[in-house]
């Protein structure tokens, strides 16, 4: 894959978005602004989400160079690239984490955890209701910075997935009450349930939970980053 089309809130959302689908930095990547982003009441609520194209950036041909005298030092950006690819990518992503929970006004701690499909960062400490935000917008958000920080130090992908006083799996099994709740209420009605707009990994616990439901089938309808689940009786 070397292009996508993603949306957010802001142009800047949408763009850290397509990185971390691509999987490179920024500076490895050519972006178009498809649609800006409308504001709602004060500025706060975007009424229409901003959409971009992400491209990666095709490698240049390799230009041969004259050979340097042996007597010559290694140039200041080979010496900077050695840096960044010594250092540890989830070592330099839990840094990122703590400076701006720092700016916070909070003292966290990051516990790392490898798994098969990736690793966890489990954020330690008091009062981190403002790091998950309402219904975890904000983990969500700094999962996507903290995952283009760690590839920007990585040369394969790398893909971190952030928890908060265990709010993933919390959030869940909320998820997953609901579908049972709502699928009764479609059987019983017999009609259609649309869901508020959900992030792509809440609607896929919708959709997992009802998938061998003998009376019930769920869609996804609507663009991101108001794309809604429905559930419906077959």
């Amino acid at each position: 894959m070397t292009k996508v089309i993603t949306s957010g809130k802001t142009v800047e959302d949408a763009v850290n978005q397509g990185l971390t689908e691509l999987g490179v930095s920024r500076d490895k990547v050519e972006i178009q602004v498809l649609e800006q982003p409308s504001k709602g009441f004060l500025g706060l609520f975007g009424v229409r989400a901003a959409k971009v194209e992400v491209k990666i950036l095709p490698v240049p041909e390799a230009v041969p160079q004259p050979i340097k005298p042996a007597a010559c030092k290694p140039e200041l950006d080979d010496a900077l690239l050695e840096d960044i690819a010594a250092k540890n990518p989830y070592e330099e992503a839990a840094a990122f984490l703590k400076e701006v929970a720092a700016g916070m006004g909070l003292d966290v701690e990051v516990h790392i955890k490898k798994q098969r499909d990736g690793h966890i960062f489990n954020i330690a400490g008091e009062d981190l209701g403002m790091i998950i935000g309402r219904r975890g917008q904000t983990l969500d958000a700094l999962q996507y910075l903290t995952n283009i920080v760690a590839n920007r130090y990585s040369e394969s992908f790398v893909r971190i997935v952030l928890d908060a006083e265990n709010f993933r799996q919390r959030r869940r099994k909320t998820l997953e009450d609901l579908a049972e709740r709502l699928a009764g209420q479609a059987i019983r009605t017999g009609k259609e349930v649309v869901l508020e707009p959900m992030p792509p990994l809440e609607r896929k616990v919708i959709h997992a939970k009802l998938q061998n439901h003998p009376q019930i089938k769920t869609l996804s309808k609507g663009e991101e980053p108001n794309r809604r689940v429905v559930i419906t009786t077959k």
